[in-house]
């Protein structure tokens, strides 16, 4: 018997922009505050030199959805997200009608640039809104009010877009039931065709997890903010695809879907990480860059701008897997398993069985999805599957 083949998923390209106006106390993302004016020119120079080092492990193959993250990537002038947009299409093949996501934050919104970024290529917008509570959006330290966060929307529908996403937490430090409610309801208001609607995390590293901030509802409280929200996003025609995101039909993310998926991602920008499927070497390549904008735009183009490279052994692939597939209300079909690790269905029946009879997943012929109750313990659903002893993979 032979191994199964890994088949190269979908391909992303995901650009970082580190910089952004203020650091967030609740943010661990790769994100350096402004110190005057900033060398996006620069920049744009490094992210294609990176891009020309990288496209040899990508050659042939197409980019469905580009991704720009932060940081801030609304601080970058329209002119240099458009130079670098046309400077990845000489290099790559981009898809037709290829998903491009720019991350936005309402209080860096001007008269105008929405226009240009349009212009540029971009199809999508994501709006860091967080919340509509001028006094929740003070305690989570973030540069806009609410007033601020509507005009944002507002001109960015006006220039054209129709494909937004709204980011809102919930669980904030002060929030009620009510207060979380009425998030919602002025975010219906604006009519986003994407909410991504998440709870407030303490995460290592950042200044609210040294310093945890006064009055955060507890476990219970936020449970019941959660299960609200859930209801009101759907009566407003919110389907629920994945943990934290709600689209209305046909406006999922493509790009967070590849990586749901266990699709590929090319990481170019400071601190960028990457997921490619090598076929030729049928090996998967975790690659990182060096965060430090200014290493960064130094050695950008040359393996010193490399933070890390690790190859995913079989071993650790089924664990990968499904830290991201489980995270999907329709789950995912042994046959994606099977081509996206090159392992053999075989190689999870022991943690999926158990997972089935503890009621978190179902399985119905090939396809393998998490019930309500695996849902609300995700964490112990993907857990089960570190428990695997090391999969034999045939010689081929």
């Amino acid at each position: 018997m032979t191994a199964p083949a890994l088949t190269p998923p979908p391909l992303s390209l995901y650009v970082h922009v580190p910089w952004c106006v203020r650091k967030c106390p609740y943010c661990d993302f790769n994100s350096h505050e402004r110190r005057g004016e900033l060398p996006f020119a620069q920049y744009v120079d490094a992210l294609l030199a990176d891009l020309d080092h990288d496209l040899p492990l990508v050659w042939g193959r197409t980019v469905h959805t580009v991704f720009f993250g932060g940081g801030t990537p609304s601080l970058m002038p329209p002119e240099q997200i458009e130079r670098f947009l046309q400077g990845a299409a000489s290099r790559l093949r981009f898809a037709p009608g290829c998903e491009i996501t720019l991350e936005a934050n309402p209080g860096t919104a001007e008269h105008g640039r929405f226009e240009g970024y349009r212009a540029a290529g971009v199809n999508r917008l994501s709006f860091g809104i967080q919340s509509f509570d001028d006094g929740c959006l003070q305690r989570l330290g973030r540069i806009h009010d609410s007033r601020e966060a509507e005009a944002a929307v507002k001109l960015a529908q006006d220039a054209g877009f129709d494909n937004l996403n709204l980011d809102l937490m919930y669980a904030l430090p002060g929030q009620t039931l009510a207060m979380a409610e009425h998030d919602l309801e002025r975010a219906f208001a604006l009519q986003p065709a994407h909410v991504s609607h998440y709870q407030l995390t303490l995460e290592p590293n950042t200044v609210f997890a040294a310093r945890p901030p006064e009055h955060l509802p507890d476990d219970d409280a936020g449970w019941d903010m959660q299960e609200r929200c859930q209801t009101m996003l759907a009566q407003a025609g919110y389907a629920q695809y994945e943990v934290s995101a709600y689209a209305q039909p046909g406006r999922r993310c493509a790009h967070n879907l590849n990586y749901w998926r266990y699709g590929d991602y090319l990481g170019i920008g400071a601190g960028a990480h990457g997921k490619l499927t090598l076929g030729h070497e049928q090996a998967i390549l975790r690659r990182w860059k060096h965060k430090h904008p200014g290493k960064y735009l130094q050695t950008a183009g040359t393996a010193e701008a490399i933070g890390g490279d690790d190859r995913i052994e079989p071993a650790r692939r089924p664990f990968e897997f499904m830290l991201n597939a489980l995270r999907l209300v329709d789950g995912f079909t042994l046959t994606q398993f099977t081509r996206s690790t090159g392992l053999p269905a075989e190689s999870i029946a022991s943690a999926l069985a158990d997972a089935v009879r503890r009621g978190w997943l179902e399985c119905d012929g090939d396809a393998v999805r998490p019930t309500e109750l695996g849902r609300r313990f995700t964490n112990d659903v993907i857990e089960r599957f570190l428990d695997e002893p090391e999969p034999e993979v045939p010689e081929p």
